[in-house]
C-alpha cells in the first residue's frame, strides 16, 4: 500500500503561530494555534521547532511521509541568506531563522513573507482556486501584497515586492508617512483606529466612548466598525475616507498588474459588510478602465487560516 504523504504549515502571526498538516488535495488536518511569546529573541523560536516536531510526530502516527514544511514570516524573508525581518517579533531584524530552524530538524524547509503565503492559498483553496492572475491585499495592522501574475509569485530584486502601504495617495506629506507609508497610514486598521482616538481627544461626540467605557485610548479599528453598524456618525465617516484610500490603492494595483482577481483579507476586512461594495464602487473612478472592467474583487474565503494553506503550498510546490 503506497504510504500517504502530507506537507506541513506554519503561519508566524504578529500575535499567534498556528500550524498544520495538509494533503496534495489541500485538506488541513491536526490544526494547532499557539499565543506568541515574545518575551526574548529566542521564545518564538524555540515555539516554531515545538510545532515543527508536532507536525512530524503526526505524520510519523499516521505512519506517512513528510515532505517539507512551509513557513510564512510577517515582514520579508530574505530568500538567499533565509534571514527575517519581522518587525513585530522583538530581534527578528535580519535574524537567522532559516539556518537556525534548520539546525533541529532534517525536514525540508521552504519559507516566505506572509503575503506571497495569503495569495498562494486563496489560488489554491480559496476564493482564487486556479487563477494565475491574483493579488491579496492584506489590511491589518498594516498594508501589504502577495502578487501572483502568469502563476508565479512576485518577490522582486531584493523580496521586498508587495509593500504597498507604502503607496503615496496624497501629495501633503505628512510626519507618520515616513515611518509607514500613506497608504497604511490612512487606510490600516492600526490606522483607523488612531484617527478615531485623536478625533475623540479633540472632543467629537460619539458612541464609540460608550463601547470602551470612555476610555478614549482603549478604540480600536473594531471599535470604529461596532459603531458604524450603529450609525454612529463620526465611525462612519471615518471608514468612508478610509474606503477613498483603499479604493485608490487598489485602483494603483489593478492599473499596474491587471490581474483577475483582488482577494481582499486582514483583520479589517472583518467589516466587509460596510466596506466591499463601496470599495467595488469607488476603486473604478481610479483605475484604468479596460483593467478595472475585467477585474473581480472579492473577500478572502479562507480567512484567518489563509497563511497556513499558503504556506503548506509553498511547500507542496517545492517538494511534494
Amino acid at each position: 500500500m503506497r504510504r500517504k504523504t502530507f506537507c506541513g504549515g506554519i503561519d508566524v502571526g504578529g500575535t499567534k503561530i498556528s500550524a498544520a498538516l495538509f494533503t496534495s488535495q489541500g485538506k488541513m488536518l491536526g490544526r494547532r494555534r499557539v499565543p506568541i511569546d515574545k518575551g526574548s529573541v529566542e521564545k518564538p523560536v524555540r515555539q516554531v521547532i515545538g510545532l515543527i516536531r508536532s507536525l512530524e510526530g503526526r505524520v510519523r502516527q499516521q505512519g506517512g511521509d513528510l515532505c517539507a514544511i512551509g513557513i510564512c514570516i510577517p515582514g520579508v524573508v530574505f530568500s538567499r541568506s533565509g534571514r527575517v525581518w519581522a518587525p513585530n517579533i522583538p530581534g527578528w531584524d535580519r535574524f537567522p531563522l532559516r539556518p537556525r530552524l534548520a539546525m533541529k530538524t532534517k525536514t525540508p524547509l521552504v519559507m516566505d513573507s506572509d503575503r506571497s503565503a495569503y495569495v498562494l492559498g486563496e489560488q489554491w483553496c480559496g476564493a482564487a482556486r486556479g487563477k494565475k492572475d491574483v493579488v491579496f491585499l492584506a489590511v491589518g495592522t498594516g498594508i501589504g501584497a502577495g502578487l501572483l501574475s502568469g502563476g508565479r509569485l512576485i518577490r522582486g530584486s531584493r523580496d521586498i515586492a508587495g509593500a504597498v502601504g507604502w503607496f503615496g495617495l496624497d501629495p501633503r506629506f505628512r510626519n507618520e508617512y515616513a515611518a509607514m507609508g500613506c497608504f497604511e497610514a490612512e487606510a490600516s486598521g492600526g490606522s483607523i483606529g488612531r484617527k478615531a482616538r485623536e478625533l475623540l481627544d479633540a472632543g467629537e461626540p460619539s458612541s464609540m466612548l460608550a463601547i470602551v467605557k470612555g476610555r478614549a485610548e482603549r478604540v480600536t479599528a473594531l471599535t470604529v466598525v461596532e459603531s458604524a453598524r450603529a450609525g454612529d456618525a463620526l465611525a462612519c465617516h471615518i471608514l468612508d475616507a478610509a474606503v477613498i484610500y483603499l479604493a485608490m490603492g487598489i485602483a494603483n494595483i489593478v492599473s499596474i498588474l491587471n490581474p483577475e482577481m483582488i482577494v481582499l483579507g486582514g483583520g479589517l476586512f472583518q467589516a466587509s459588510d460596510l466596506l466591499l461594495e463601496p470599495i467595488r464602487k469607488e476603486f473604478k473612478r481610479w483605475a484604468q478602465p479596460l483593467a478595472a472592467k475585467t477585474v473581480r474583487i472579492e473577500v478572502s474565503a479562507l480567512g484567518e487560516d489563509t497563511g497556513l494553506f499558503g504556506a503548506a503550498k509553498l511547500a507542496w510546490d517545492r517538494f511534494g
